[in-house]
């Protein structure tokens, strides 16, 4: 359901302008994480996306599901990818979560703070 989840987010978010840059980028080591999608805007800001599908609504449905210990691996790769760049863009994190096949797409869902 993961992989099938990812490809109809970025049709959604291909479909809406962004181009993707990386997909599934994973930090080394123990303890980092991991950012499903990586997107640019066509103004330039870098996107890091979350994807999460649930088959159902229940316990708070898929956006729910990314709480402060998830924002906080997905803020540590994307300070990891951030390293390989000269000098790093306008960021975002988004969540496009999909509950029982609707798609809802959260531009700004957290900070980095």
């Amino acid at each position: 359901m993961g992989d099938a989840a990812e490809d109809r987010a970025l049709a959604h978010l291909r479909a809406a302008g962004l181009r993707l840059v990386e997909r599934n980028y994973r930090t080394p080591g123990r303890g980092g994480g991991e950012v499903d999608l990586i997107l640019r805007e066509p103004g330039g800001t870098l996107v890091f996306v979350e994807v999460r599908a649930r088959a159902s609504h229940g316990f708070g449905g898929a956006a729910a599901s990314v709480g402060p210990a998830k924002q906080a691996r997905l803020v540590r790769a994307a300070r990891s990818y951030l390293l390989r760049l000269p000098a790093p863009p306008p960021c975002r994190f988004d969540v496009v979560a999909i509950d029982s096949g609707q798609l809802q797409w959260l531009r700004g869902a957290f900070d980095a703070g």
